[in-house]
């Protein structure tokens, strides 16, 4: 993997495929894939809630792992309608945290996983169409 940022939906799913193959080519733990906090102090107003920090997503065993505010829990759920081979497999709630920490079994090919993820950044995270992600570890 030679690239770990992507600013546009197609180049960030292409990012995602790369960045999925290369985690189950090394047998990493987990991959993770953040967004540019800087792409967002543009869009204050309509991007993710700052209470969370920066959005993040991880990837591990099949597993879609994020942690989301209330709103964001309920986009994803009406996201999960989009993509029926992705199901809630735990949700869990910290007493000491904000927001809600969510396991999604992803059981599908990098290319599905990677529209997963770009969705997950633009309709669960509401970032912005020229948001740029980082994969911060592969």
């Amino acid at each position: 993997m030679t690239r770990f940022s992507a600013g546009d939906p197609k180049a960030r799913r292409q990012l995602f495929v790369d960045a999925i193959t290369a985690h189950r080519q090394r047998a990493s733990p987990f991959l993770t894939i953040e967004v540019d906090e800087t792409s967002l102090e543009q869009e204050a107003d309509v991007g993710p809630a700052a209470e969370l920090g920066i959005p993040w997503v991880q990837f591990a065993d099949g597993i879609v792992n994020l942690d989301c505010t209330n709103e964001e829990l309920e986009r994803l759920k009406s996201l999960l309608d989009t993509f029926p081979a992705f199901k809630i497999e735990e949700l869990t709630r910290p007493e000491n945290a904000e927001g809600t920490n969510v396991r999604v079994s992803a059981k599908a090919d990098p290319n599905r996983i990677a529209q997963f993820c770009e969705a997950i950044v633009r309709e669960v995270f509401a970032c912005p169409e020229d948001v740029t992600v980082w994969v911060t570890a592969v």
